[in-house]
C-alpha cells in the first residue's frame, strides 16, 4: 500500500516557528531597539526564569553547553593532577572539557537500559585523585543520582576531600528523579540551548545552574575573562557570554517547554504502542523510562541488534524518513583520545550501544500518521 506520507523529518523547527514566530520576531525587535546585545536585560531575565524553572538558586548564561561544562570544571578549580570520571557514550563536549582544564579524563561504562552512566562502573574507577564525576542525563532521562550522591558522600568519608558531581543536563532540562529536578542533585548542572534541544535557541547558548553561591560567582567571573571590575582581571577566564538575541528567543520559548515535553512523552508512548502492535518486540528494543523519573525525551533511541542498524538507517533514508545515530563511537574510541590507551572492549556496554542505537523523530509537532509511517517502514525492512 502506498503511504500518503511523503517524508518524515528528524526535526522540523519550522513547525515550531509557525506557532510562535510572531512572538520570537517581536522579542528580537525589542533587543534591536534596546541596543543591548550581550549580557543585557534579556539575559538577566532568562537567568532568573531558568533558575525558577529548575528550582535552583542560580543560573548563569554562557555561550554554549560545551562552555558550560568547561566553566563548571574551572569553577571547582579542576586541573593538573586531578582525575575526572565521565561516560564515554555521550556527546564529545562531555569529555573534551576535561583535558582543556589540564585534568586526567577517566571513562566509565553505561547502564544498558537507561544509557546513562553506571554507578558501579564509576565506583571501580575511583582513586584518591578523583576530583569530580560528570554525570550525563542522556537522551532526556535522569541518571541514578541517589547512587551518585552516595558515592560522593562515601568518597569524602574515605579520603577526606570533596568529590564534586557535575550534571551534564544538556539534553534533559526539566527531567526529574524522585520528583527532584536535574540541577539539584549535584554541585552544578550544565544546560545547552543548541537548536535541537528541548529548549533550543537560534544558535549556540548554554547555562550553568546551581545552588552554590561560590560556584555561581566563579562562573560569572570566568565567563568574562576573569574580569572584575572592568579591565582588572582576577583570573584567566574565557570569553563565553550569552547574547541577547538567544536569550530573547529562549524567554519566549520557556513558557511552552512543559507543553512540548508532554507532547514528546505522548509521542514516546505512541511509538511503544505501535512497535508492540507491529510485533517488533525483540527486533526493536524501545527505550524505557526507569523508576520514578520524568523523562523529557530529547531523543528516542531504539536498539537494532544483529548488525542491521546501519542498513535500516539507509532504508529509512530511501523512504525520506529522518533518523540519526547518537553515538557511532564511544569517546574512548575517538582518535583524539587514543593517548588514554583504552581498547573498544574496555567499555562493553558503550561499545554495544554504539553499534545498535538509532534515534527516531520525536519532536513535539510530530504527527501520529508520521509515526505510523516510521514504524511501518521499520517493519517492512525487518520483514
Amino acid at each position: 500500500m502506498t503511504s500518503p506520507i511523503a517524508s518524515v523529518p528528524m526535526l522540523d523547527l519550522k513547525r515550531q516557528f509557525n506557532m510562535i514566530g510572531a512572538e520570537m520576531n517581536a522579542a528580537l525587535q525589542r533587543v534591536n531597539e534596546s541596543g543591548q546585545f550581550i549580557l543585557g536585560p534579556e539575559v538577566k531575565k532568562l537567568e532568573e526564569n531558568v533558575a525558577a524553572y529548575s528550582h535552583t538558586k542560580h543560573a548563569v548564561g554562557c555561550a554554549s553547553g560545551s562552555d558550560a561544562l568547561l566553566l563548571a570544571l574551572m569553577a571547582i578549580r579542576a586541573g593538573k593532577g586531578d582525575e575526572i570520571i565521565a561516560p564515554s557514550f555521550t556527546f564529545f563536549a562531555t569529555g573534551s572539557c576535561v583535558p582543556r582544564v589540564g585534568a586526567d579524563l577517566v571513562f566509565a561504562d553505561i547502564d544498558p537500559v537507561t544509557f546513562c552512566l553506571d554507578p558501579k562502573s564509576v565506583e571501580a574507577k575511583l582513586t584518591e585523585k578523583t576530583k569530580a564525576i560528570i554525570v550525563v542525563h542522556l537522551f532526556g532521562q535522569a541518571a541514578d543520582m541517589p547512587a551518585f550522591r552516595k558515592i560522593a558522600q562515601d568518597y569524602e568519608s574515605k579520603y577526606g576531600r570533596k568529590l564534586y558531581l557535575i550534571e551534564d543536563s544538556a539534553q534533559a532540562i526539566g527531567a526529574e528523579y524522585d520528583g527532584i529536578q536535574v540541577g539539584n542533585w549535584g554541585d552544578a548542572s550544565c544546560l545547552s540551548f543548541y537548536p535541537t534541544k528541548n529548549l533550543g535557541g537560534a544558535g549556540d547558548g548554554g547555562m550553568v545552574v546551581c545552588n552554590s553561591d561560590e560556584i555561581a560567582d566563579r562562573v560569572k567571573l570566568l565567563r568574562g575573562h576573569g574580569m572584575a571590575p572592568r579591565y582588572y582581571h582576577k583570573e584567566i577566564g574565557v570569553n563565553s557570554r550569552l547574547d541577547s538575541y538567544q536569550a530573547a528567543i529562549l524567554n519566549v520559548k520557556l513558557p511552552y517547554l512543559d507543553k512540548w515535553t508532554e507532547m514528546r512523552g505522548a509521542n514516546a508512548e505512541r511509538y511503544e504502542k505501535l512497535f508492540a502492535e507491529a510485533g517488533l518486540q525483540g527486533a526493536v528494543v524501545v527505550p524505557q523510562k526507569v523508576g520514578a523519573r520524568r523523562h523529557v525525551w530529547n531523543q528516542y533511541s531504539v536498539r537494532i541488534a544483529g548488525g542491521k542498524r546501519d542498513a535500516l538507517r539507509a532504508f529509512l533514508q530511501e523512504k525520506n524518513i529522518g533518523s540519526d545515530v547518537y553515538y557511532p563511537l564511544g569517546l574512548h574510541q575517538q582518535e583524539c583520545f587514543a593517548y588514554l590507551g583504552y581498547k573498544p572492549e574496555d567499555l562493553p556496554e558503550t561499545l554495544k550501544a554504539a553499534n545498535e542505537v538509532l534515534a527516531l523523530p520525536i519532536f513535539p509537532e510530530l504527527r501520529p500518521e508520521e509515526q505510523e509511517y516510521v514504524v511501518a517502514s521499520i517493519r517492512e525492512f525487518l520483514a
